[in-house]
């Protein structure tokens, strides 16, 4: 049975940090690859980052390149995502997802409801 969860959410000041962290189970990112999205207020879900299979591989949206890392430890079975520079527009709640595909450019989100975490919520407010 695949689970995520995600943690380490929270209200930070622009310009400050957060780790995220994704605890998974029920499949390898030996053989899966691995995405956090977002998804904003009265906003659409996007993609923010991904990591391929064996963590060989990640992409980021433009928005965040440069500001935010993607990572993966099967051995902890966890895929972390540390965000710096935070920006008010960076406000969502994010989710990891088991992806079905990873590509040069993003990756494409399950279809099924099961492989998706909870979601953990970003605040980023002065």
């Amino acid at each position: 049975q695949v689970q995520l969860v995600e943690s380490g959410g929270g209200l930070v000041q622009p310009g400050g940090s957060l780790l995220l962290s994704c605890a998974y189970s029920g499949f390898s990112l030996d053989d899966d690859p691995v995405g956090w999205f977002r998804q904003a207020p009265g906003k659409e879900r996007e993609g923010v980052a991904c990591i391929s299979r064996s963590a060989i591989a990640t992409n980021y949206a433009d928005s965040v390149k440069g500001r935010f890392t993607i990572s993966g430890d099967n051995r902890k079975k966890t895929v972390n995502l540390q965000m710096t520079s935070l920006k008010p527009e960076d406000t969502a709640i994010y989710y990891c997802a088991k992806v079905s595909a990873f590509y040069a450019t993003g990756c494409l989100p399950p279809a099924t409801q099961a492989y998706w975490g909870q979601g953990t919520q970003v605040t980023v407010s002065s």
